[in-house]
């Protein structure tokens, strides 16, 4: 069976824009995202050699757009950090607050896990360069870096209670003994 882009959308279409909805919370970007997918879905579909592997492909697809969208968001976020700005910044957003403190509890990690999650998530850094740089294999770079997200998204959850948008974006927190708010006591 020859896979046609029009029926990769009708198999895989509404699939996917679940599997980006939840993990962009920018409501507006998931259809972006998904159009992304499909203009490369399109473009690449002949270096398919394997059909039977479709669904591993077009969610690998998926994947590098999305870390695409973070990457170009955080470059976009930079610049825009640079721009001087004359008048008094807003009071930050519970989302901002929290991720202030965030690199606290990585670095409260036990070594092995702080060091894979600065590596890949303030650094940047693919998790194969990871594994490569600490001379572990991929799936152990993997093991690392998911189990240290763990590890904060507990510690996290032990320190503040959070309260989500439909979006999962948080948009409310109460700080129980918090560890990650740097102005908890401005609560």
């Amino acid at each position: 069976m020859e896979q046609t882009t029009e029926r990769i959308w009708e198999v895989f279409g509404e699939q996917l824009r679940g599997y980006i909805s939840r993990r962009i919370s920018d409501s507006s970007s998931i259809d972006d995202i998904l159009q992304d997918v499909f203009v490369k879905i399109h473009s690449n579909i002949e270096t398919l050699d394997d059909e039977t592997k479709i669904r591993s492909w077009v969610y690998q697809i998926t994947r590098n757009t999305i870390i695409d969208y973070y990457r170009r968001r955080k470059i976009i976020h930079e610049d825009i950090e640079t721009v001087h700005v004359a008048e008094e910044p807003d009071e930050e957003t519970p989302a901002q607050e929290i991720a202030s403190g965030l690199r606290t509890i990585v670095e409260s990690l036990p070594e092995k896990y702080a060091e894979a999650l600065l590596f890949v998530e303030f650094q940047g850094m693919s998790q194969i360069e990871l594994a490569k740089k600490l001379g572990i294999s991929l799936s152990g770079a993997k093991s690392r870096v998911q189990r240290a997200r763990s590890m904060v998204r507990d510690s996290l959850m032990n320190c503040c209670h959070f309260q989500f948008d439909r979006y999962g974006t948080i948009i409310d927190s109460v700080p129980v003994c918090c560890c990650c708010c740097p102005s908890s006591s401005k609560k």
